[in-house]
């Protein structure tokens, strides 16, 4: 719900700022004041005035920048620190089978619940990550299969999740 709110905030600033956008020297101008004798020299001096652009307010490269950042504000996953959500699906199909419900099926004491984290000075989003990617004793290394994005929201979920457990 949060996520779909700050959408819609995101868009509508998108789409005002496109409308609001206006190009300088587009603007009309007020002719200025000046008596005849001005006038006269005025004339006499200048070249005829260019033809001016278009008055309106419209702008087709405001409009296209306000498009492109509504369709990356829509289209695009927010950039998080950690992405829990893929963490746990990581962790799931990788760590779930001796580390379900944060307990240790090859050794019992070793689990990655928070008071054995605390135990063994694991409880760091540093500590876990260096575990997980370089494993130690009977866990193996994940280095080389898990990318460096993967390893922290691995990491990141274990973290949130070790004092649930």
């Amino acid at each position: 719900m949060s996520r779909t709110a700050c959408l819609t905030v995101a868009a509508g600033v998108a789409l005002y700022g496109a409308s609001c956008f206006v190009v300088p020297g587009s603007a009309p101008r007020g002719a200025p004041l000046m008596n005849s004798a001005m006038a006269d020299v005025e004339l006499a001096f200048s070249a005829p005035a260019p033809e001016s652009a278009s008055t309106s307010a419209f702008s087709p490269l405001a409009m296209g920048l306000a498009l492109g950042l509504l369709a990356a504000v829509l289209g695009g996953r927010p950039a998080l620190a950690a992405d829990l959500e893929n963490g746990e699906s990581i962790f799931l199909g990788n760590c779930a089978a001796c580390h379900a419900g944060g307990n240790n099926s090859v050794r019992a004491e070793k689990k990655i619940k928070k008071e054995e984290l605390i135990t063994y000075g694991k409880y760091d989003i540093g500590a876990i990550t260096t575990q997980v990617t370089n494993g130690y004793g009977a866990m193996p290394a994940f280095g080389e299969k898990l990318g460096p994005d993967d390893i922290d929201d691995v990491a990141n979920y274990v973290y949130n999740k070790a004092d649930k457990w």
